[in-house]
Formats: C-alpha cells, sequence, structure tokens
C-alpha cells in the first residue's frame, strides 16, 4: 500500500497564499487516483479536490472552486495543492489521499491517507 506524507502547512493571513504537498513511497504513485481533504474542529472531513491518474481531469469542493489548484507529478510522485485567497473558513487539518477507483469527491473510494498538516488562517 502506498504510503503519502503532506507538507506545506502552517499560518497565513486571510487573502495570502500556501502551497500543500503530498509525497508518495511508491513508485506506481501514477496508478493511483489522489485527492485532498479536510477536517476542521467538530467537523466532519470534508472534500477539496481530486485529481485523475493522468492529471487530465481535476474535481473540486464548491467551496474551493476558482481559489485551489490541484496537480501532480508523476515523475516525482508528488501532488500539490496551491491555495490562494484564503479565508478563515480553511483553516482545518489537510489530508492526502489515493485511491484505486475514479477520480471522486466520495471519501470512502479512497483507502490510503497521510497523516495531515495543519493550515491556519486568521482573519
Amino acid at each position: 500500500q502506498v504510503q503519502l506524507a503532506e507538507s506545506g502547512g502552517g499560518l497565513v493571513q486571510a487573502g495570502g497564499s500556501l502551497s500543500l504537498a503530498c509525497a508518495a513511497s511508491r513508485r506506481s504513485s501514477s496508478s493511483y487516483v489522489m485527492g485532498w481533504f479536510r477536517q476542521a474542529p467538530g467537523k466532519e472531513r470534508e472534500f477539496v479536490a481530486a485529481i485523475s491518474r493522468s492529471g487530465g481531469y481535476k474535481l473540486y469542493g464548491d467551496s474551493v472552486k476558482g481559489r485551489f489548484t490541484i496537480s501532480r507529478d508523476n515523475a516525482k510522485n508528488t501532488v500539490s495543492l496551491q491555495m490562494n485567497s484564503l479565508e478563515p473558513e480553511d483553516t482545518a487539518v489537510y489530508y492526502c489521499a489515493a485511491g484505486s477507483y475514479g477520480t471522486s469527491p466520495e471519501r470512502s473510494l479512497y483507502n490510503a491517507w497521510g497523516q495531515g498538516t495543519q493550515v491556519t488562517v486568521s482573519s
């Protein structure tokens, strides 16, 4: 099973930007659909973005459309999430996930998860 490790979280002011990265342990990470989810205190884990194996198809949650961009580099086994125009409501732990099925916002279709990285947006 692929192992995932997120990096790049931190504290940023509202309106600012952050870039998250997810490194996959296996060379065959290109065989996985990759996604980003987030979980704020007291809330359920929420879909943020997903990207197909080739990178040609992307999905975004409604709350981040137009502000966040997901990308992947299969040669480097990495997936990135560029977050712009951040809002306090974006504060959460962000998780990278890998799935063996289609590109989807459905959490249950992802079977490998990273430990998460904290993103805090101050107002």
